[in-house]
């Protein structure tokens, strides 16, 4: 599956030169992983972000985010959002921030 290189290049670019960052092909797309830990990706045309099981519910209820599922058991804690819904920079930007703040929780790898 290809992903959007538009939207994975917005997102390298708002992670810039942070050394704990590392990129990696994974679940037919592309991971930011920080420290080892995946906080965000692209695959397709969305977003996948790392939010934490606590605080699946709650991004659940943003506009265009539904739970990651690739095998039909649902991932708690992983959400997709539609890549219409982070169009604008500042919701991308949030996302990603809520991405890398759960990444930086877990101990590095």
């Amino acid at each position: 599956m290809a992903y959007d290189e538009g939207l994975a290049q917005r997102v390298r670019e708002r992670l810039g030169t942070d050394p704990g960052v590392t990129e990696r092909k994974m679940f037919g797309g592309i991971a930011f992983l920080c420290h080892g830990n995946m906080a965000v990706g692209v695959t397709g045309d969305d977003l996948l972000v790392r939010v934490g099981p606590d605080a699946t519910d709650a991004a659940l209820g943003r506009p265009g985010v539904r739970l990651f599922d690739m095998t039909g058991r649902p991932m708690r804690g992983w959400v997709v959002v539609a890549g219409e819904s982070v169009a604008e920079d500042v919701r991308l930007d949030a996302w990603i921030d809520e991405g890398r703040a759960f990444a930086a929780s877990l101990p590095a790898k």
